[in-house]
């Protein structure tokens, strides 16, 4: 019984990972939800093709009674659909999923930075006689400049820098590979162009000569031992910038995300060209942003006209 299971859910994953191309993190989320739900049937001494939507439901009440988060109960509903769906194309059998839904979530406004606190941020990579800092400062402006997930900064590779003409003048273009493997082409500003080729001159091949394997790497952001840089290092780089301008625990990777968005639509963007820049595969994604716009707007007011209150 747990047996079977087990083939069906490590030829899921194979699926997920070979056919819908989705990212590691991704593929670790479905992979713990769905061993949760493992351990679940083998609890209760349930056989995956023949559970009801009582069973399904049981599964979601066990996960609420853990004291999960609302968030993560959502997620491991998610996977449970997905699964399912796909062993009944491939197995026949029926979904005891269908009737699940998911739980509804306060809903909450991604933090964003002041353009003041985001100078600081980046400005606090300039370390006198520090090398790295030439990687970090590319990494933070290329984060704040193009909107790029941290997976996607890690993954660039030297190639990805390239040049566009439009209307005669010549921009320098960033490609990133988001999620399910999408590629998008974004502009990047001077104060990113300006701070990879830094680091690309002064940095790269100090770092690339340390290479164990003797062999040049594609990766564009490298460690010092000269191969591609991780997601928690790079995520450590964004921590350390925190800590040293008062920032502590207000900053992620993720919140210099939301700011380059919110940014955006201050200045008057487009949601729609916010949408393409972001990467996202619905504006109704992207418009939780303009949500933030006009909490500003109706701050403003509030505060300066006479018969707001």
């Amino acid at each position: 019984m747990v047996m079977q299971f087990e083939s069906a859910r490590k030829s899921f994953i194979d699926h997920l990972q070979i056919e819908r191309g989705l990212s590691a993190n991704s593929i670790a989320a479905y992979s713990r939800d769905l061993l949760n739900f493992g351990d679940f049937l083998t609890l209760h001494g349930l056989d995956f093709q023949k559970i009801d939507a009582g069973s399904a439901t049981d599964f979601e009440i066990s996960l609420k009674d853990r004291g999960l988060a609302l968030s993560s109960i959502n997620r491991a509903v998610s996977a449970l659909k997905t699964f399912y769906k796909y062993a009944a194309r491939e197995y026949s059998i029926s979904d005891p999923t269908t009737e699940m839904s998911a739980n509804r979530l306060p809903r909450k406004l991604p933090k964003a930075l002041t353009i003041s606190e985001m100078t600081s941020l980046l400005n606090s990579t300039e370390r006198v006689g520090d090398l790295t800092a030439l990687r970090d400062r590319a990494i933070l402006e290329v984060l704040y400049g193009t909107g790029a997930r941290v997976s996607e900064v890690v993954g660039l590779n030297v190639a990805d820098l390239g040049k566009s003409t439009l209307t005669g003048d010549e921009i320098t273009t960033l490609k990133l590979r988001g999620k399910g493997s999408k590629e998008r082409i974004v502009p990047l500003g001077s104060f990113a162009k300006d701070a990879i080729e830094n680091y690309l001159v002064r940095l790269r091949p100090v770092f690339l000569e340390k290479s164990k394997s003797g062999k040049a790497t594609s990766a564009l952001f490298l460690n010092s031992k000269g191969t591609r840089l991780s997601r928690q290092s790079a995520w450590q780089t964004v921590i350390d910038a925190a800590d040293a301008t008062g920032l502590t625990g207000k900053v992620s990777p993720h919140v210099f995300r939301h700011s380059y968005a919110t940014h955006l639509l201050d200045g008057g963007a487009d949601i729609r060209v916010v949408q393409e820049l972001l990467g996202h595969s619905s504006v109704t994604t992207t418009q939780i942003y303009t949500l933030i716009t006009i909490d500003k707007v109706r701050e403003a007011y509030a505060s300066a006209h006479p018969r707001a209150n």
